[in-house]
């Protein structure tokens, strides 16, 4: 029964790292959808060579930091317990390769190549795991601080902060260094809208996104004895409510709309194994307004030229979820309680620092060095023909 057991974990566990790889696809066609045509070959390219050199990063270096786990026993022995730590590996390493999917829509349509994959290699590589080592494997006895001081430690069920308002936070350093789109703002302080270049496309990476979103959160219950229905329904509910809250907030816009649920998403994964299902409503639906209102306060009142909007998405919902799980998750509010709102708040806040001191090191060090931004001709010309010699259509070129 143990075997059949184990086995049985390692087809669930194996199942969540297929469904949130799947969702790379969707960080894909959301960046094509936003960004102009002369950029959505670049943003299909990023993706997928940002996951391959994340694998690389986290297998060598970024998966021993956090869990101090290495790779490098025999074939024999990493097959042992029906490879359990192995598709723990891949699910895991899921989650690290969204933090440069994540970052890769802040920084899009103006951003060299090469120096961004090295950026990826040591974001997660370095700083992602260190992190996620102090919130998911109790490094550095910070969460024992915290539940001695506080009588909970830091609770993130399934990266509200670890993932999302981590990678959130790289992105908008990243975004900061590089500078606005050219033309995106006049000195007589008018600004040049850059349209959505495909609608459909965007809806379908926020879609796949969406329902990959389920594995994300409840198969990071790890064990199949683990897994609970309030995590899908808690999921459910926020994305619900972030739906609702941006369509009304953001007028029907079908940007913000698409974005909403994806709000939700992200701020419930912290709190859904111990909210009620009406708390993560109330989540999702906070995240909808958060995502709306600051992604237009950043784009129109500061001026930061964050190109799909991930700070507010993931940054800000992200934290907001690591808070909110510290409120909706005590029994007070129909949770099932075993956290701490200032464990929460401190929990978030180091994830925040981490971030930003992390990201700030990196981009601020491949700035000095090689550069960040595309020359102002190939940013004009566009990512695709610049980088990759090819449009996503071709024959228009070609005069076919």
């Amino acid at each position: 029964m143990e075997t059949v057991s184990k086995s049985n974990d390692v087809f669930f566990v194996l199942l969540g790292a297929v469904m949130v790889l799947a969702m790379h696809a969707g960080f894909a066609f959301l960046e094509l959808g936003t960004v102009r045509r002369k950029n959505q070959v670049n943003a299909l390219v990023k993706i997928l060579t940002d996951f391959a050199m994340s694998t690389v990063a986290y297998f060598f270096i970024g998966y021993y930091i956090a869990y101090g786990v290495q790779f490098f026993d025999g074939a024999a022995h990493l097959a042992q317990n029906n490879g359990f730590e192995l598709v723990k590996f891949f699910f895991l390493l899921t989650f690290a390769a969204a933090i440069p999917a994540i970052v890769s829509g802040g920084i899009a349509e103006r951003a060299k190549f090469n120096p961004q994959i090295t950026a990826t290699f040591l974001l997660v590589g370095l700083v992602y795991p260190f992190f996620e080592g102090i919130a998911w494997n109790k490094n550095f006895g910070v969460q024992a601080w915290l539940e001695q001081n506080f009588g909970a430690g830091f609770h993130d069920f399934a990266g509200s902060v670890v993932v999302h308002a981590v990678g959130g936070w790289i992105g908008l350093v990243a975004v900061i260094l590089l500078g606005p789109r050219r033309g995106r703002y006049h000195r007589n302080g008018d600004i040049s809208a850059h349209p959505p270049s495909s609608i459909p496309f965007l809806a379908l990476g926020a879609w796949i996104l969406t329902v990959g979103w389920f594995g994300f959160n409840v198969m990071s219950a790890q064990t199949l004895n683990a897994a609970s229905g309030l995590v899908a329904l808690n999921s459910l509910m926020a994305m619900v409510g972030g739906t609702l809250a941006a369509l009304l907030m953001g007028r029907n816009d079908p940007g913000f709309v698409h974005n909403g649920p994806l709000a939700g998403l992200v701020a419930v994964c912290a709190g859904s194994d111990l909210m009620h299902p009406i708390g993560a409503l109330v989540v999702g639906a906070g995240a909808g307004i958060l995502f709306v209102v600051l992604f237009t306060l950043t784009q129109n009142r500061w001026k930061i030229d964050d190109v799909l909007g991930v700070w507010p998405l993931h940054g800000l919902c992200g934290a907001w979820g690591g808070i909110a799980a510290g409120i909706f998750g005590l029994p007070a509010f129909g949770g099932v309680g075993g956290v701490s709102f200032l464990s929460q708040l401190i929990g978030t806040g180091l994830g925040l620092f981490v971030a930003a001191v992390g990201g700030l090191l990196i981009y601020g060090f491949l700035r000095l060095t090689v550069g960040l931004r595309l020359d102002p001709e190939d940013e004009f010309a566009g990512a695709d023909l610049t980088i990759h010699k090819i449009s996503a259509s071709p024959e228009k070129e070609a005069g076919w």
